[in-house]
């Protein structure tokens, strides 16, 4: 018997995050689904597309430095990129005749990708078999938008009239959507907490490499962090005996690339690489990670547990990383630097204060992909996994 389709909607604007994210949620879902994953935003080289997964993708769109919104293909404007976007969705919806449709933030975020997501909603609800309609959310959102009452009463709207549940990928116990979500009217849909979607537990060295690892996501607003590094990295070898690797990123502007590469090749203490395969398992082989403090690189330090020191991205409205960051230095697994304090003597210091710690079992679930798939196997009426 063929499985039954699952449409799971993802656009990554700024960080590889909500692609991260989608990807290892398509991967544990093709076990019951067939999956389709539309791609809204650029794919790295050599991002892995799990087995069993089919990957659409679309025409990238993405944000500038203003969080204006841009085409990634020079020859294609954002009005096309979209209307060809809109076209290839709606179709993909009808060819797959899917049993569920997954849609990663919106409407809680991604508000300028409503005029193809809209109309998504729209014709699901319109089918002669309507899929089950699902929101798929991070543990914590954005919440510094100017007009934020307005923005969250039109999310409660919008979910209320075409979802059947919002899934929150968080342990309840560390964040809640109520924390980041108030609107006036309730949501009439049920919220339902997967726990994080992390991998499975890695190897970690007995001896890892004498190394601090600084990464930066996919390396877009990675600039300031990988160049400050690179400046302490001199302080770090000689307080420490620890060379620095810098995991540049796919999206590091090529400006501060150059800027990097001509700096590890006069130092016998400073690498850069492109980029990882496992970020975990490199950070696994460290004695130090640096990093910014986004869903799935926090997943990866959890995972990890070695000592860290995180710099969360907190430029124009984003608040989650910090927020996220200072509550896991709560729980004593990391280390932050706030960005404003940021300069190669502080997070030199940082990391040689990060040495020696052994961050504590956090004890948060971190088993969200398998839940996620009982879950919507549920809702969409499958009958329970075998054993």
């Amino acid at each position: 018997m063929s499985k039954p389709g699952l449409l799971l909607y993802c656009q990554h604007s700024v960080g590889l995050g909500h692609l991260a994210r989608s990807l290892t949620l398509a991967g544990a879902l093709a076990d019951r689904f067939a999956v389709v994953l539309l791609n809204g935003g650029r794919l790295p080289a050599g991002v892995a597309v799990p087995p069993g997964v089919e990957l659409v993708n679309l025409p990238a769109l993405g944000h500038d430095s203003a969080y204006e919104l841009i085409s990634h293909d020079a020859g294609v404007g954002v009005d096309e990129a979209l209307a060809r976007r809109s076209t290839m969705i709606i179709d993909a919806l009808h060819r797959t005749a899917p049993r569920v449709v997954l849609i990663e933030l919106w409407p809680f975020g991604r508000k300028k990708f409503a005029v193809e997501l809209e109309p998504l909603v729209r014709a699901a609800a319109a089918r002669p078999e309507a899929p089950v309609v699902l929101c798929s959310l991070r543990d914590i959102l954005v919440n510094q938008r100017r007009d934020q009452a307005r923005h969250d009463e039109r999310a409660a709207e919008r979910v209320n009239a075409w979802f059947d549940a919002v899934l929150v990928h968080a342990d309840p116990a560390f964040a809640s959507l109520d924390e980041s979500f108030r609107p006036a009217t309730p949501l009439a849909v049920p919220v339902l907490y997967t726990g994080f979607v992390a991998p499975g537990t890695p190897v970690r060295p007995a001896h890892p490499s004498r190394r601090v690892l600084v990464s930066t996501g996919g390396g877009m607003v990675g600039e300031p962090l990988g160049l400050t590094a690179a400046e302490a990295h001199v302080a770090v070898a000689a307080r420490t005996g620890l060379r620095t690797t810098i995991v540049a990123g796919p999206f590091l502007p090529a400006s501060a690339r150059a800027r990097l590469d001509a700096l590890a090749s006069v130092s016998p203490d400073l690498e850069v690489i492109p980029r990882v395969d496992d970020l975990c398992a490199e950070i696994c082989d460290s004695v130090v990670s640096v990093s910014q403090c986004g869903y799935n690189t926090a997943m990866d330090l959890l995972r990890a547990g070695r000592p860290s020191v995180v710099v969360p991205f907190s430029d124009g409205k984003e608040d989650e990383q910090g927020r996220r960051a200072h509550r896991l230095a709560d729980k004593g697994v990391l280390r932050v630097l706030d960005a404003p304090m940021l300069t190669a003597a502080a997070l030199a210091d940082a990391i040689v204060a990060a040495v020696d710690d052994r961050p504590p079992p956090h004890g948060l679930a971190l088993d969200g992909a398998a839940r996620t798939v009982e879950i919507i196997a549920h809702l969409a009426g499958l009958p329970a996994a075998s054993a």
